[in-house]
């Protein structure tokens, strides 16, 4: 009888801790105190709002396309463009002057704002789009004028997206007009019958903000 009994007793242990075990698998998002603990968090506790990187030296310029966001106020995150006069306009905030400043001095001073209606706001601003890089096109060519800058545009590719050239270009007296950092013109030369000839593969330079391509 005893062996009995100490059988059921080992068998009811057995049960119970398979049940516990099951009863943890079956319970959608279950966590023990420990695993809650461990996360550091509570069900009342406050999610922070997602980070986001961004280029802290870049300075917003016209025309750039800038995506605002406001951490749970969907109503005031849109995306907009920098008006030709360098300001944004913004519900609540009025406008701003986003032009000449970077990313992170443009989140600062909405932040700043809209203090006076939210509290604790928390503003992301990220260049969606840059359209403030421009380059230059003059002559010869199809359609001549200011075009946006890529990381990559050449000679080459600055006279393609011109439309090529026109019947009487000189495609041999090519130069580009590029501003030096202390206020100085330069002035460099470009072959187009020699580079497309494999000559001066070099000489197809890339562009920097502001330098004008001119066709003769």
């Amino acid at each position: 009888m005893r062996f009995t009994r100490d059988c059921t007793i080992f068998a009811g242990i057995l049960l119970f801790a398979a049940s516990g075990s099951l009863l943890a698998q079956t319970v959608p998002g279950s966590a023990t105190p420990e695993s809650v603990r461990a996360a550091g968090s509570s069900p009342d506790q406050v999610t922070a709002p997602p980070s986001r990187t961004h280029n802290t030296t870049y300075v917003i310029g016209d025309d750039d396309l800038l995506e605002i966001n406001v951490w749970k106020e969907q109503d005031l995150c849109r995306t907009i463009p920098v008006r030709s006069d360098g300001k944004i306009s913004l519900p609540l905030v009025g406008e701003v002057q986003a032009a000449g400043r970077t990313p992170v001095q443009l989140e600062e001073d909405i932040t700043s704002r809209l203090r006076n209606f939210i509290t604790e706001p928390a503003v992301t601003v990220m260049v969606q789009k840059i359209n403030s890089l421009k380059f230059n096109v003059m002559g010869e060519v199809i359609k001549p004028g200011a075009y946006s800058l890529t990381t990559t545009t050449t000679v080459v590719d600055a006279i393609a997206v011109a439309g090529g050239f026109r019947d009487f270009a000189k495609k041999k007296s090519i130069y580009v007009l590029h501003t030096n950092p202390d206020g100085s013109e330069s002035r460099v030369k470009f072959n187009y019958d020699d580079f497309v000839k494999g000559k001066d593969p070099r000489s197809n330079l890339r562009l920097q903000p502001g330098d004008t391509v001119v066709v003769p």
